[in-house]
C-alpha cells in the first residue's frame, strides 16, 4: 500500500514477551529485553511490564538501565497492574493503591520513563451502564488521580489509563474520567483490540486520542500475502492516530496472537507499522 511519510516511533511492549520472557528453564532473562529488542527485532523503545520484572530494587533497576544503555535502547514506560484497585470502597484501600503506584513513578523515574500505565478498577465490570454508580465511581476516583499525578508531576511521569476492561473500555465512561480528573498528567493509552464487541474501535480510538500520552498497536494474527492484521483495520487505526490526531510519539507493538510465534509477530507488526509509516 502506498502511503505519505508518516512521523511517528515504533516501540516494543514487554507483554508482546510475556510467554518467552521469565525466570525458568529455557526462558529469556527480563534483563536481556533491551538486548532483544535492539539485536532480534531493530526496536530501540520498550515498555515494560511490572509484574514482568523479578524485582525493582536499585541494584536490579541499575542493571535493567545499563543494559538498555548498552543496545541504546529507551524505556518509555511501565505498564502496572495488581497494585490496588483506584476507587475501591474503602477510602484506606483507595490510599494504600495511591501509595502502591508512587512506587512505581519512583521506578520508571530512575529508569528514565516517561509514564506509568494503571487500571482503572473498583467497581463492578459493567458500572458504566448505570449512571448513577458511575458518578459515584468517578468521583471517588478523582481526588486520588489527581494526588498521583501531582506525584507524577513532580517526578516528571505521566499518569494513563488504557482501555483494559471495565468502564476504562467503554469510550464515553473513560472520557467523563478524563474530563473529571482534569490534570495535564493525567490521559489515556489508546489499545487497538481493548474493546468489547458493542464498540467502535475506531470511533472508541478517536475519543481516546484527544487525551492520548501513549498509544498500543494490539496485534493478533496477519495475512501472509498482504502481510495485514486480520482482526482490524491498522490503516484506518494509524490514519486516526498520526494523520487526524498528529500523534508523533511511539507506538507499541503489542502482540497477543497465537498462530504466530511471539517472535513471528512482533516481526510482523513492525513491517505492518513501517510499511503506514510510509
Amino acid at each position: 500500500m502506498a502511503v505519505e511519510k508518516r512521523n511517528f516511533q515504533i516501540s516494543l511492549a514487554g507483554w508482546s514477551l510475556h510467554r518467552s520472557i521469565g525466570e525458568g528453564e529455557g526462558k529469556i532473562p527480563m534483563l536481556d529485553m533491551p538486548k532483544l529488542a535492539r539485536q532480534e527485532f531493530g526496536i530501540g523503545a520498550i515498555e515494560l511490564v511490572n509484574q514482568m520484572l523479578p524485582a525493582s530494587d536499585a541494584a536490579y533497576l541499575d542493571k535493567l538501565a545499563r543494559n538498555a544503555a548498552d543496545n541504546d535502547v529507551k524505556i518509555l514506560l511501565t505498564m502496572v497492574d495488581g497494585e490496588g484497585a483506584i476507587g475501591d470502597l474503602d477510602a484506606d484501600k483507595r490510599a494504600d493503591a495511591v501509595v502502591r503506584h508512587q512506587k512505581w513513578i519512583d521506578v520508571t523515574e530512575y529508569l528514565g520513563g516517561h509514564t506509568i500505565r494503571m487500571n482503572w478498577v473498583g467497581a463492578a465490570n459493567d458500572v458504566a451502564s448505570r449512571p448513577a454508580e458511575l458518578k459515584a465511581f468517578i468521583d471517588r476516583c478523582v481526588p486520588e488521580f489527581r494526588k498521583l499525578c501531582d506525584y507524577g508531576d513532580s517526578k516528571n511521569i505521566n499518569v494513563v489509563i488504557e482501555n483494559h476492561g471495565g468502564a476504562s473500555s467503554e469510550p464515553g465512561a473513560l472520557i467523563q474520567l478524563m474530563v473529571a480528573v482534569d490534570h495535564p498528567r493525567f490521559g489515556t493509552l489508546p489499545d487497538f483490540g481493548n474493546f468489547p464487541d458493542h464498540v467502535d474501535k475506531y470511533l472508541a480510538t478517536d475519543l481516546m486520542m484527544n487525551f492520548a500520552k501513549a498509544v498500543s498497536a494490539k496485534c493478533h494474527d496477519f495475512d501472509d500475502e498482504t502481510g495485514l492484521e486480520t482482526t482490524m483495520d491498522y490503516e484506518r487505526l494509524i490514519a486516526i492516530v498520526v494523520d487526524q490526531h498528529g500523534y508523533h510519539g511511539h507506538i507499541g507493538i503489542e502482540f497477543e496472537g497465537g498462530r504466530l510465534s511471539e517472535f513471528e509477530g512482533i516481526k510482523a507488526c513492525k513491517k505492518l507499522l513501517e510499511t503506514l509509516q510510509g
